[in-house]
């Protein structure tokens, strides 16, 4: 139970959920909290249930927060004074800690600002540069309600964040501060618990360059931002930065899922964008073709319908490959086994096979294996190319 020296209500969105959401709300109430309940009839989606929230709200602040973070009431305290004695600010951000609540220990925090930072309204270009500067995210703020209506609005290709910031500075002047307000929960108490803002990170890149490029039009459009074909060539280089950096964090996920495809994918977008060096993905580019070609090979045994088994000729340490191979999806209704002393043609139907010698292919296929079913090498690091 939080406790502020001012007046404040906990509104609760619904997103018609099918658990025991109202009991639990219920139960929240008769211990004095103070609460107000709104069930949606269906689920509309996070944004939409957001707003439903920030819609039946009363107060002259508002803050979003998630059911399973925590807030940081001292910085939730500053914010509050600071937008109080600064009524022309629409908006304070701060940075935020990433929270292990199995621990119970603060990671890492999630941006720094050196000293308070405020920036007059319509300075476009001055908070870009900061944004871009600082790999600032402005995801956790206290809002000023009354601009609120007007600023937060459906938005689907371009990453609200940055879209919203930018109504913000439209209507007002718009604040960092130093001190985080909030707790955002990487490792939950709920073994279970999915974590969105992760899945987000793996994948949501290319909308985190629309929203810098909304951002940035909105400011062209309101005069802030020099409209030249050389600004905006600068501007376009920025926003590709900024992606490509957020990018190498997902590669760095993708990794950690074991899903080396993925991350090879990613990894071709960021070498062309000029950072193959960048420390997330240079120390996985050593092997990296390797985890992808195994993978890929778990792909190739898994996809075909009626396959049995996977036949491995010619591995030096099959154990190890077998190992790597159940990790990176080959069912276990697959059986791997070696190459027999005597081929059967019927078993032959049901069998992908993989050699590592690429002169045994014509071999297999005259043993009644399937030509496109008989992997090589070759066939699996050809297009991985680092």
């Amino acid at each position: 139970h939080y406790r502020f020296d001012f007046p404040y209500e906990i509104v609760i969105s619904d997103n018609a959920s099918t658990d025991n959401t109202a009991e639990v709300v219920e139960a929240f109430i008769a211990k004095g909290l103070p609460i107000r309940y709104h069930r949606r009839a269906t689920n509309g989606g996070s944004l939409a249930n957001t707003v439903s929230a920030f819609h039946h709200a009363v107060g002259t602040y508002a803050i979003y927060h998630a059911d399973d973070d925590f807030l940081v009431p001292e910085g939730v305290v500053d914010a509050v004074r600071y937008l109080d004695a600064n009524p022309d600010v629409t908006v304070c951000h701060a940075p935020w800690y990433l929270y292990d609540e199995v621990a119970d220990k603060d990671v890492s925090q999630f941006y720094t600002v050196d000293a308070d930072r405020k920036f007059p309204r319509g300075n476009f270009a001055d908070v870009f540069q900061f944004i871009f500067e600082r790999h600032i995210f402005p995801q956790i703020a206290i809002y000023r309600e009354s601009v609120m209506r007007a600023a937060w609005v459906p938005r689907e290709f371009c990453f609200w964040a940055f879209s919203y910031l930018a109504h913000f500075l439209d209507e007002g002047a718009v604040a960092f501060l130093k001190r985080p307000l909030y707790r955002s929960v990487t490792t939950s108490k709920i073994a279970s618990r999915q974590q969105a803002g992760n899945d987000q990170v793996m994948t949501d890149w290319d909308k985190y360059q629309g929203g810098l490029e909304y951002f940035l039009y909105l400011g062209l459009k309101r005069g802030n931002i020099p409209n030249t074909r050389e600004a905006r060539a600068e501007f376009e280089k920025k926003c590709r930065i900024f992606t490509l950096n957020r990018m190498a964090v997902a590669v760095r996920f993708w990794a950690a899922r074991k899903d080396f495809i993925k991350a090879y994918e990613l990894y071709t977008r960021m070498a062309v964008g000029g950072m193959s060096e960048h420390p997330e993905v240079a120390k996985l580019r050593s092997t990296l073709p390797l985890m992808a070609g195994i993978q890929t090979l778990a792909w190739h045994a898994a996809s075909p319908a009626g396959i049995k088994q996977l036949m491995l000729c010619g591995v030096a340490d099959r154990p190890a490959l077998e190992d790597m191979l159940r990790q990176l999806g080959l069912p276990p209704e697959i059986k791997i086994v070696d190459e027999p002393k005597v081929h059967n043609r019927e078993q032959a139907e049901s069998t992908a096979v993989f050699t590592s010698n690429a002169l045994s292919y014509d071999r297999f296929v005259s043993l009644g294996y399937k030509p496109n079913l008989i992997f090589t090498d070759r066939d699996l690091l050809q297009s991985v190319v680092v």
